[in-house]
């Protein structure tokens, strides 16, 4: 899945989540699933709070680690597609 880096994310759905030891587990009360973020994932959850589009989120990546614009993008573009399917965003 390729994602319009102008487009803007913004997030369907509040789920609770807890922060452990540095991981995110949020927990999706409706379907009874619960997930863990780490990583880069933590970072990208926190900035889809509020509503950004896909080129602020990499562009702030890209200042706060070391990696490639395209690694970024599609590491970017896998974990906003898994949001999406779980219909998140």
């Amino acid at each position: 899945m390729k994602i319009d880096r102008n487009e803007r994310v913004v997030l369907k759905k509040k789920l609770n989540v807890t922060d452990l030891s540095g991981e995110k587990v949020m927990i999706d009360f409706e379907s009874g699933k619960y997930f863990m973020i780490k990583g880069s994932g933590n970072d990208i959850w926190d900035m889809i709070q509020d509503e950004i589009t896909v080129d602020e989120i990499i562009k702030k990546l890209l200042s706060e680690y070391e990696v490639s614009e395209e690694e970024c993008e599609k590491s970017v573009d896998e974990f906003l597609g898994k949001l999406k399917e779980f219909e998140f965003i």
